[in-house]
């Protein structure tokens, strides 16, 4: 594939790396300092476009591949709120989207089990449960979209709980997330079920950008050619 990487920190390099040792070729790379290329027929050259920016510019950078007729996989987090819009012009525009909060394999197999467990522990209302979630302190969104993810599918097979909320236990219909900013740490997330007895825990950590780099890179593999709306579900098989 032609791929064109909007976004090019360290997740950029690292998806950079990936995608030239599987075969592809980049043929941009966009950063605030040549911004502009996207909004010219420049950008036309990528069969896909992997944008990695931050929740100021996310919806702007996905609109303008999208408006140029290039499929996008998106993994910026914070701008929930303007990607239905996106979605229908990805249809509209007869291209593929796919936007998630984590492309890594581990994260997305963390995410089914959660919700495995939680269809079981609806049975047990005595046990509370709770999130924290680690990340590095360059991280702008806080809870982090993981987090935010992972506490969806939760509450979604949790009778007990209508919402989620930044902050420690309080009321019983609210699932907790405490985010902690520390160092330059790649991201672990934690959800607890705490009883009087005992306490289930499941956590995930990452050791570097890798997975989500790999990720993304397979996602983009998978939505090339392709037209539509897609998740990791679809790409993964889970």
């Amino acid at each position: 594939m032609k791929i064109a990487l909007v976004g090019y920190g360290k997740m950029g390099k690292a998806i950079e790396r990936i995608a030239l040792s599987r075969g592809h070729e980049i043929v941009l790379r966009i950063s605030s300092q040549n911004r502009q290329l996207l909004f010219s027929e420049t950008i036309k050259e990528a069969d896909v476009v992997i944008e990695m920016t931050n929740p100021e510019a996310a919806f702007d950078n996905v609109k303008a591949c999208l408006d140029a007729g290039v499929s996008v996989v998106c993994g910026s987090t914070g701008w929930n709120n303007e990607v239905p819009a996106a979605k229908q012009l990805a249809e509209e525009k007869g291209v593929a989207f796919l936007q998630t909060s984590n492309f890594s394999i581990g994260v997305n197999v963390f995410f089914s089990i959660n919700e495995v467990l939680a269809d079981i522990m609806n049975k047990y209302p005595e046990y509370e449960v709770s999130m924290e979630e680690v990340h590095h302190i360059h991280k702008k969104d806080k809870p982090s979209g993981t987090a935010i993810t992972l506490a969806e599918r939760i509450i979604a097979h949790l009778d007990r709980k209508k919402r989620w909320e930044e902050s420690q236990p309080g009321a019983a219909e609210v699932l907790s997330i405490h985010p902690v900013r520390e160092d330059e740490a790649p991201g672990t997330h934690s959800v607890k079920y705490s009883s009087a007895i005992d306490d289930i825990e499941l956590i995930h950590t990452a050791h570097n950008r890798d997975g989500f780099a790999q990720g993304a890179v397979v996602a983009a593999e998978f939505i090339a050619g392709k037209k539509g709306v897609y998740t990791m579900r679809d790409v993964l098989g889970l």
